[in-house]
């Protein structure tokens, strides 16, 4: 079916429009961690009047930003990792194996997704408060609870599309491999998880990308000690100034590893949300 002329130049007027309106924002944090900070707290000019890379330089002493970055890669990757492990064996559980409470499991799963975040913080803060009181165990203010609460994100979503990716695999393969001598942990670590490849990087790319810049949660959950990004680009405002110029800088170099990670990834990424959304 050929594209008709109209369609051609709707569809041309449609690209150009979303392309400026992505490109304009990110045009203007580039030109803004580029000035002096008087220039960005003056009059708005598209261009900067001289050109400086000290932003770049003075972010690192502003604020302690190089520990809220290895704060947040720790959370973010330990909340990923974990987010995989789990959603791999619980997803492979639901397609594989027929059992009682099935259907309830996975409808209660997937629910849990129309409910704003905002919702589960005060009772996971108090659920967090009680385990301290009563086991010991201090979640509030360490990474290890920011960690846990960021798995009642990512987990639901991940178990939802890794279960779909599963049943497009042809369970043929996991009775050939037990065949050759496999039991079901390896069937599923040979054969099945080479086979959804593309299903886990998306779900690993999302779960790091939910972690990565969540704000709400951090700012509650954590200390001075174990704070992240997300919530450590608030301390470039004071009470005497607002460094514009390095907010836009530290935006900037904090966006890096989700931006280079889904642009290696994106094949795949686009791939496993396709299969996994209409299987």
């Amino acid at each position: 079916m050929r594209e008709t002329t109209g369609a051609k130049y709707f569809r041309i007027v449609v690209i150009t429009f979303l392309t400026i309106f992505t490109a304009v924002p990110v045009y203007v944090m580039i030109t803004s961690a580029l000035k002096p900070l008087s220039d960005v707290q003056g009059p708005f000019s598209w261009w900067p009047s001289s050109l400086t890379f000290a932003p770049f330089i003075d972010m690192w002493k502003t604020v302690r930003l190089a520990d809220y970055f290895v704060n947040s890669l720790i959370v973010s990757g330990a909340a990923t990792i974990l987010s995989l492990v789990i959603a791999i064996f619980a997803a492979y559980a639901i397609s594989r194996y027929r059992f009682r409470g099935r259907t309830i499991f996975s409808t209660t799963v997937l629910s849990t997704q129309m409910f704003p975040g905002v919702l589960f913080l005060l009772p996971l803060f108090l659920i967090f408060v009680n385990i301290n009181s009563t086991l010991g165990v201090q979640l509030v203010g360490t990474r290890l609870g920011l960690v846990i609460t960021y798995l009642t994100f990512s987990l639901p979503f991940a178990i939802w599309m890794l279960s779909g990716y599963f049943d497009g695999i042809p369970q043929e393969l996991d009775e050939a491999a037990k065949v050759d001598g496999c039991g079901p942990m390896g069937a599923l670590l040979r054969v099945v998880l080479p086979a959804a490849r593309p299903g886990l990087i998306a779900v690993a790319i999302y779960a790091f990308m939910t972690a990565w810049g969540e704000v709400l949660f951090a700012s509650v959950m954590t200390t001075d000690a174990n704070r992240t990004l997300a919530v450590g680009l608030q301390l470039y405002s004071t009470q005497t100034n607002v460094y514009w110029n390095q907010i836009m800088a530290a935006s900037l170099v904090v966006s890096i590893p989700v931006v280079v990670g889904f642009l290696l990834l994106q094949r795949s990424f686009v791939a496993g949300l396709t299969a996994g959304a209409i299987k």
